[in-house]
């Protein structure tokens, strides 16, 4: 994949020297300096032509001569909005994946090779849609484009907004996500529209992979629109790229076609000019995709969105977003002003039941509907002085720790031949309001962002774990490339073998404390806590709280701080400890409660767990 130097970007990889196919087709210039882009002009155009399905989809595109001009233009003289067609492409997700090349030379062999001898590669804008299938979930899609501009935290980003943008072409609603990062230059953004693409190679990056906004804004619309303004080498400059399954799908396009236009800060006349990489008919052309298949009828309106923008900063707004298979809009704007709701998703069941009305109302409920509760918990920890606004309202983070009642810090360290510094603090304990509350599993992260939410690794059979939450960052396995999900490797299962045990473990230890009969307990305290379970029962107040209530003091419940290096260090020495050798059992006291104690950290019962 190459990027760079072309105003109209094929995401093709084709050989540098291929003759045009036809000559109403793009045709190869050659650069006037070195470009890592096959550049691409449109020959043979004239204005009134926009067919749906021409012979070669460069006859969609008037091209004009004119001179570079100051910007922005006035928006007095701006052409009122143009209404574009009923689009044929299937506004459904799901469905949408049909797609119909126009032929370039209607009576060539489809097989043939390219001019010049040589087979060409080419990306099928089906792509675009097969690649976006990757995200099951709409969140997940929002949650790349939210790394994104996490990650411009190394650039200065405060914040990132969420919001509902109106398409001013019918006013339908678009999905419009802004930071105040760094932006990117002309030549970034060209990186960042291809395929394939990172420069992220330092842990300090939560993408990998170089096709995370491919796939999600994809996977949210048919088509984005990007404003980017950066300032590279005391260089000022604004870049706009579209990238559009509607236009590919409408004009019939054999490759993945991606117009862009730059503008560039003249100190001389204090405004923003065009910045022709090539010539003035590129540009024009380019411009003129722009106009007919995005949201915005002029180039004053184009610019007018760099208004909001700042000194640096990228703005991306999906619009004719997808819809489900019921024909309604995937993602809700209407239901919450304050929030954006996952149609169809939100089911509560009416019920007086209080146990049943706090499961639903509980972050590992409201995380699948609502983008409010899932960006809540998305990181492990926000970046200092930086802010998440959805709808113009802060998101909260929601530590779930704070939720756990005797929590305890597990640290497990996987014995892998050559991986022996590997290991992971697991946090753990009973959610509140255990265990009538149905609620369980592992929230593990990697490298700050959650990957799986409420993991259930143990079946909770007769009860058995019904209520144990933890939370962990394992950054010695992979996610997939959606991030919801963790590559199944041999690291991965020892992981959730590891996990499982843990649950047990925890319950055999703790579960007497929700008014469970554990059977590990020594004789003399069951028969304790028997009768403090009687005496519970036998008033209106819960059973569970009286249990707690006249629990025998154990160690305390202080919710653990596991970044303090007093903690790393106590962890460390523990495991020095010679009574705590791999795989040894905790034991209860003669009142049955576990040997355990508490450090000024808060950290409570620290177990060494060594798994083969």
């Amino acid at each position: 994949m190459r990027s760079g130097g072309a105003e109209v970007i094929d995401l093709s990889s084709d050989d540098d020297d291929e003759e045009p196919v036809t000559s109403t087709s793009f045709r190869r210039t050659t650069a006037s300096s070195h470009r890592d882009v096959t550049p691409y002009e449109l020959a043979d155009v004239k204005p009134a032509l926009y067919l749906l399905h021409p012979p070669g989809c460069s006859a969609l595109v008037p091209v004009k001569e004119e001179i570079p001009v100051p910007v922005p233009l006035s928006a007095e003289h701006s052409p009122p909005p143009r209404a574009l067609p009923p689009p044929r492409l299937c506004r459904q997700f799901w469905k949408s994946g049909d797609y119909v090349i126009a032929s370039r030379n209607p009576g060539a062999n489809p097989g043939a090779d390219a001019p010049g001898g040589r087979n060409r590669l080419r990306i099928n804008p089906k792509f675009l849609h097969s690649n976006a299938t990757s995200h099951k979930w709409a969140f997940g899609a929002i949650a790349e484009l939210l790394d994104n501009a996490i990650d411009e935290v190394n650039t200065g980003a405060t914040f990132v907004r969420i919001n509902e943008f109106p398409n001013p072409r019918d006013e339908s609603p678009s999905l419009l996500i802004q930071d105040d990062g760094g932006g990117m230059d002309p030549e970034a953004l060209r990186h960042c529209m291809s395929f394939g693409f990172s420069d992220k190679q330092s842990d300090a990056f939560i993408g990998q992979y170089g096709n995370g906004f491919k796939t999600s804004t994809m996977r949210l619309g048919a088509d984005v629109i990007v404003f980017t303004q950066n300032q590279k080498n005391w260089v000022k400059t604004r870049s706009i790229g579209l990238l559009s399954y509607t236009f590919l799908m409408e004009t019939g396009c054999d490759d993945v076609l991606v117009p862009m236009v730059d503008y560039t800060y003249n100190v001389t006349t204090a405004s923003y000019t065009q910045m022709l990489r090539h010539d003035q008919k590129l540009f024009s052309s380019n411009l003129a995709i722009l106009l007919k298949w995005s949201p915005f009828a002029s180039e004053a309106e184009l610019l007018k969105q760099f208004d909001d923008i700042g000194e640096h900063g990228t703005k991306i707004i999906v619009f004719n977003l997808w819809f489900n298979d019921d024909g309604d809009m995937e993602i809700d704007f209407n239901s919450d002003e304050k929030d954006i709701l996952i149609t169809g998703a939100h089911k509560k069941v009416k019920t007086n039941n209080l146990d049943k009305i706090a499961t639903q109302n509980y972050v590992s409920t409201r995380l699948r509907y609502s983008l409010r509760a899932y960006t809540s918990v998305l990181y492990l920890k926000i970046p200092d002085n930086f802010r998440i606004i959805l709808r113009g309202h802060d998101v909260e983070p929601h530590n779930i720790v704070n939720d756990l009642i005797y929590p305890e810090c597990v640290l497990y360290k996987p014995q892998i031949a050559g991986l022996s510094e590997l290991s992971a603090i697991t946090t753990i304990g009973f959610v509140k309001g255990a265990p009538d509350i149905d609620v369980q599993g592992f929230n593990v992260y990697h490298k700050n962002r959650l990957i799986t939410p409420f993991w259930k690794v143990a079946n909770n059979s007769y009860g058995k774990g019904r209520g144990v939450v933890g939370i962990l960052e394992a950054n010695f396995i992979k996610p997939t490339h959606d991030k919801q999900d963790f590559e199944k490797s041999v690291l991965y299962q020892r992981l959730e073998s590891r996990l499982k045990e843990m649950t047990y473990e925890y319950w055999g230890l703790h579960c007497h404390r929700l008014g469970y009969d554990n059977k590990k307990l020594p004789k003399e305290s069951r028969g304790l806590y028997r009768v403090n379970q009687m005496n519970a029962c036998s008033s209106p107040a819960s059973a569970v709280c009286r249990l707690m209530a006249a629990d025998i003091q154990t160690s305390s419940s202080a919710v653990p701080t596991l970044q303090a290096p007093a903690t790393r260090q106590k962890l460390n020495n523990f495991n020095l400890m010679p009574e705590n050798k791999p795989g040894s059992k905790r034991k209860f006291d003669a009142l049955g409660t576990t040997i355990e104690s508490a450090d000024q950290n808060g950290v409570v019962s620290i177990t060494m767990e060594t798994s083969n």
